[in-house]
């Protein structure tokens, strides 16, 4: 589970990290990234989109639970970005049928591409 603190509840937030974030996507998954210049600095927030087509509620819960686990191994690459940083993980069909260890090489993938070499392997 995630803290609080990291936690992104706020539906403006998530409106704006997905229409000013930079994305990169996979089969599995899409990250939005926004990390904005901020004087003091924030925890990085990380929200799920999960939709209707990924399955029905059981399908859709396992899978948030997954992305939310391995998206905590992550959070401390996150904190090292200057600023507020937000991200939103968006979930693809084909989520519903992979293994946390696909979901875990899709997410670090495209991490890896929104971060540069920041991202260990």
């Amino acid at each position: 589970m995630l803290p609080a603190a990291h936690r992104l509840t706020d539906s403006d937030a998530f409106r704006l990290t997905v229409r000013s974030g930079r994305r990169a996507g996979t089969r599995l998954l899409v990250v939005h990234l926004l990390v904005e210049e901020s004087a003091d600095q924030q925890p990085a927030q990380v929200g799920f989109t999960v939709s209707k087509a990924v399955g029905n509620a059981v399908v859709r819960n396992r899978v948030k639970r997954r992305l939310r686990h391995l998206t905590r191994e992550h959070l401390s690459t996150l904190e090292e970005l200057p600023g507020r940083v937000t991200m939103v993980v968006r979930a693809l069909p084909a989520s519903a049928t992979a293994t946390s260890a696909e979901l875990g090489n899709d997410l670090q993938h495209s991490l890896g591409r929104l971060l540069g070499a920041r991202v260990p392997a």
